[in-house]
């Protein structure tokens, strides 16, 4: 099976049981990460890791917890983390000429508490500990921080982005049922004007249809995927989910018909968040 068949089969089963993998996968625990590189997981691998239901947010390979001294505990199973990799292909005809592309794969990562012998809890000390004034304390910076971002107002009582005026809108603030709910609401519509022409350029924003349309459904998916990474960044909960069965049914439609939808709308909601977050260098 292929990696993306993988990858979007597993979506399609927690989407199918009821759990929608990016509301709230890491908040808390903080964004999966390798136990060892301490790197965090990047596009759809956190996603997929996070929804697992683990304490703790570190991962590793085989391989690596024989390293550590450790080993993988009899009867675990597996989490997929998928990567592009990069292959060169000569012309048998002219050894001068080649094509590049790039091919998608994975390996496997099993979570530390599935493992034996390896004394991990010296290692934890990165998970964020925040009260809700100091999570909120780093929203504010964080929207403020955001290159070339969008004009923000507060005159209507809905929240959307204006591809056209390059406009937020957002309702008052107390209209909101908590400060969590209010700012993963904006870190929604800031994902969304990242696809302006003047920052990402994103296609499924500028070609935006009717409810059904695949990259509506792309577009949505993208900004709820990047509102969740931005929470889980700061460590306050994503609660900007719309739980309705016309969602779930178009999501999994999507996915049914697409095996690299998810995939897709991950990679965009990570550069969303590289620029947000003014990081696009790194990779």
């Amino acid at each position: 099976m292929k990696a993306e068949e993988i990858i979007t089969q597993r979506i399609i089963d927690k989407l199918e049981s009821g759990t929608i993998p990016w509301h709230k996968p890491w908040a808390g625990g903080g964004i999966p990460k390798n136990l060892i590189s301490k790197k965090e997981y990047r596009g759809i691998n956190p996603f997929i890791l996070g929804s697992a239901g683990y304490a703790y947010p570190y991962f590793l390979t085989f391989k690596q917890a024989k390293e550590c001294g450790g080993h993988i505990r009899k009867g675990s199973k597996g989490l997929p983390v998928v990567f592009y990799k990069s292959i060169v292909k000569e012309n048998p005809d002219n050894p001068e000429e080649t094509e590049k592309y790039s091919v998608l794969r994975y390996y496997t990562v099993f979570n530390i508490e599935q493992t034996d012998g390896i004394d991990y809890a010296s290692s934890i000390t990165d998970i964020p500990v925040l009260s809700n004034f100091q999570a909120l304390q780093e929203a504010e910076s964080l929207i403020q921080n955001m290159p070339n971002k969008p004009k923000c107002q507060v005159i209507e009582n809905r929240a959307y982005y204006s591809p056209t005026k390059d406009i937020v809108n957002m309702p008052k603030r107390d209209m909101f049922e908590s400060e969590p709910a209010y700012y993963s609401t904006y870190f929604h519509e800031l994902t969304h004007s990242t696809g302006h022409e003047s920052r990402l350029n994103r296609k499924t924003l500028k070609d935006l249809a009717a409810f059904s349309d695949h990259d509506y459904t792309k577009e949505e998916l993208c900004a709820e995927m990047g509102a969740a990474m931005l929470c889980g960044n700061i460590g306050i909960e994503n609660r900007t989910i719309d739980n309705s069965a016309a969602y779930i049914a178009g999501w999994l439609r999507a996915l049914r018909s697409d095996k690299k939808f998810v995939i897709q709308a991950a990679a965009q909601a990570q550069k969303a968040v590289d620029y947000i977050l003014d990081r696009r260098s790194e990779t």
